[in-house]
């Protein structure tokens, strides 16, 4: 809905702080309007004209002090107005005398901390809804991504490595399914948690994956996007202290984290983990981190998440074991074998035990025709090839990688990578 624009104005300028608004209000203002509506797509479209008014009144009357709070009434009352136009009188009466009850309750300023509060409930209901086990797994995720994550359906579809049109379909089936069969918005009791829980980690896992190194866009990370899949991960902590799994997927997001600020450097340019500069890591992260993971190790039920935040912590030592961290991923591919984990351990294997043995391990992928638009892929292929001195196949899968790169940073890193081979 908010395009970019090489032109953006000041974060003080309405258009400008009505994109924050969009990237970091959004979630929440569509978790809470849902809850009041109870139906996914008219909540959906009332959040949009929202945005849309705020376009328009935040230019006549200036930013309201409490942007949340006030697309949440303006959602509220487009809810209301679309129930009137659309519905039969039957059909909407509770439910406008419901919202209307809503709307005419006072806001009261010192209720800021307990709405706040109330708000990430709100979004971890949302999540538990949208992971009920009448769904597929593969629909729950990608339905609580459009919703909680704000991810649109082509970003998604990337994630699943299918096209944009069956992403669509399968999410909008899902709103459909959540309604026909009357899912509550609700957490669950205790005893119907793990049914779901596998989904919602998935859920917050790719929602700090796309914020952590976004599909496309002019960004390399979406900062927002990360610090809600934390917060998401820390309310699961809190629900769940006990599960290693819960706590595992929130060590590994804050080991990560931990690197953000370090990504990128002065001009916006993509900086490779081997050339970081340390010292503008965040030590409270990783501390953070590192805690978590001992609490979720002597539970003695390893999984993938704490296989995936122990390799976060080997990478900050201040030597890096290669061998270590190719073992973990060969245990991770064990437990839940994929391409991303496969190609991560190739890189791991280059690294320990040279490029010949890890462009062996990328060999039967790249001849997986599922594979072949799969951009990570090409890019490890280029950097093996370049370090393996076959220069001339590292220029064709760096080519290969530049023609599947959304994300302008990552594509202008691989021109870089490119141009300096060919030189």
């Amino acid at each position: 809905m908010i395009s970019r624009d090489e032109r953006r104005p000041g974060a003080d300028h309405p258009a400008a702080a009505v994109e924050q608004a969009f990237r970091e209000e959004r979630a929440a203002v569509l978790a809470t309007l849902i809850r009041h509506v109870g139906d996914f797509q008219l909540a959906e479209d009332a959040v949009q004209d929202a945005f849309a008014s705020a376009v328009a009144t935040w230019e006549r009357d200036g930013v309201p002090a409490n942007r949340g709070a006030w697309l949440t009434t303006t959602a509220r009352r487009k809810a209301i107005d679309r129930l009137r136009r659309t519905r039969s009188l039957a059909d909407r009466a509770d439910r406008l005398a419901e919202l209307a009850r809503i709307d005419a309750q006072e806001h009261r300023p010192d209720d800021a901390e307990a709405e706040e509060s109330a708000v990430a409930d709100d979004r971890l209901r949302l999540i538990f809804t949208c992971c009920h086990p009448a769904l597929a797994l593969p629909a729950r995720v990608a339905l609580t991504l459009r919703m909680l994550g704000g991810l649109t359906a082509g970003e998604i579809a990337r994630a699943f490595l299918v096209t944009e049109p069956t992403m669509r379909q399968r999410i909008s089936r899902a709103k459909r399914k959540i309604a026909d069969a009357h899912i509550p918005y609700r957490v669950p009791p205790d005893d119907q948690l793990p049914d779901r829980l596998h989904g919602v980690l998935m859920v917050v896992y790719l929602i700090f994956n796309e914020g952590y190194d976004a599909t496309e866009g002019d960004r390399l990370v979406r900062g927002e996007l990360c610090s809600e899949a934390i917060r998401l991960g820390r309310l699961l902590a809190k629900l769940m202290p006990d599960d290693p799994e819960v706590l595992g997927l929130l060590a590994l997001m804050l080991l990560h984290d931990s690197r953000r600020g370090a990504r990128v450097d002065a001009s916006g340019r993509y900086v490779p983990l081997d050339q970081q500069d340390r010292s503008r890591w965040d030590q409270g992260r990783i501390r953070e981190g590192v805690r978590t993971l001992e609490r979720a190790l002597p539970l003695m039920r390893p999984g993938p998440y704490q296989l995936q935040a122990a390799i976060a912590a080997a990478h900050t030592e201040p030597e890096t074991d290669w061998r270590q961290i190719a073992e973990l991923y060969g245990a991770l591919g064990r437990i839940t074998p994929s391409a991303v984990v496969e190609v991560n351990r190739a890189v791991a294997v280059a690294f320990a035990h040279g490029a010949a043995a890890g462009l062996g391990l990328l060999a039967p992928l790249l001849d997986d025709a599922a594979l072949q638009s799969y951009q990570p892929l090409h890019a490890a292929h280029a950097e093996l090839l370049r370090r393996a001195g076959d220069e001339a196949g590292a220029a064709r899968a760096y080519e290969r990688a530049i023609d599947l790169s959304s994300n302008a940073v990552e594509r202008t890193e691989l021109e870089h990578r490119l141009a300096r081979l060919r030189t």
